[in-house]
């Protein structure tokens, strides 16, 4: 495994694979690895060439009061990882090789940032939006790869890479859980022993809920049913909605796919969760 510093020299030698016609899966992570971005790596493999992963925890998407300086980072268990999953080349640039000048022009997240997390972290998405145009222009994937847990992040990634023509294929991988249903997240080693047996709680009441919408199609009691059921841990919801996805607007008769997603507070770490349904389904 290859491990690369530099902007040009990772996007010299990948431009040199995609001569040789291999393709190229893209696996972007803000590193301290755990199962969920093993599993996109997993995925990754089956299905193209060669296997990049960047690791970078990118300051354009974090508030001046979120997480940014204390966000887990285990550079070298993360490389371990890696190696073990299978992946042939970790971009792991500075901050500096990242963003070395900025002349003011900005991508701006649409109304799908505006819900759910969005709603509370104004501009998150605009970096997220920024750093994966930086990424996909230096590593070049031919598909990139991103889990479900992020619900809202995946449907503005599509969405961006639809509208504006990236010569790239978004791949989905679903969430990847605990043995009690907790999602995978690199900031769940931030929860006290209380918190982290209370935190299952938010994947049952999703399960819950969307088992109540199958079968009355009321939007306005099932997010009342999953908001008491969450009420009943320690932890502060941000946010219960369901909406249509991937737009991320009111559910309407039209509507194919339904998202009902969470957000929970606790001392140190916000959790989110989500489900996502086909309302086809009998």
């Amino acid at each position: 495994m290859n491990i690369y510093e530099k902007k040009q020299d990772i996007n010299e030698t990948i431009t040199s694979l995609k001569r040789e016609g291999k393709t190229i899966g893209f696996v972007p992570t803000m590193g301290y690895l755990h199962e969920g971005h093993l599993s996109l790596v997993e995925q990754a493999k089956k299905e193209n060439d060669i296997v990049v992963m960047s690791i970078f925890v990118n300051p354009a998407q974090f508030g001046p009061n979120e997480d940014f300086d204390t966000y887990p980072r285990d550079f070298e268990r993360d490389c371990h990882l890696a190696e073990e999953a299978g992946v042939d080349m970790i971009f792991h640039p500075s901050a500096e090789e990242m963003y070395p000048a900025d002349g003011g022009i900005r991508i701006v997240a649409g109304g799908q940032a505006t819900e759910l997390c969005g709603a509370s972290r104004p501009g998150h998405f605009d970096g997220v939006l920024k750093v994966i145009t930086k990424l996909f222009h230096i590593i070049s994937p031919t598909r990139a790869y991103f889990g479900m847990k992020d619900a809202q992040q995946l449907a503005i990634i599509e969405t961006f890479v639809r509208d504006y023509d990236f010569p790239v294929e978004i791949k989905r991988v679903p969430t990847v859980r605990e043995e009690d249903g907790l999602a995978k997240s690199s900031r769940n080693v931030r929860l006290s022993v209380q918190e982290r047996a209370e935190a299952p709680i938010i994947h049952q009441a999703l399960m819950m809920g969307m088992d109540h919408y199958r079968e009355t199609f009321d939007v306005s009691n099932t997010i009342s049913l999953v908001s008491q059921m969450i009420e009943s841990c320690t932890g502060k919801i941000d946010y219960v909605s369901l909406l249509a996805y991937p737009d991320l607007t009111e559910v309407s008769n039209g509507t194919d796919q339904v998202l009902l997603a969470a957000a929970v507070q606790f001392k140190k770490v916000r959790l989110i969760d989500n489900i996502i349904m086909s309302t086809k389904e009998g």
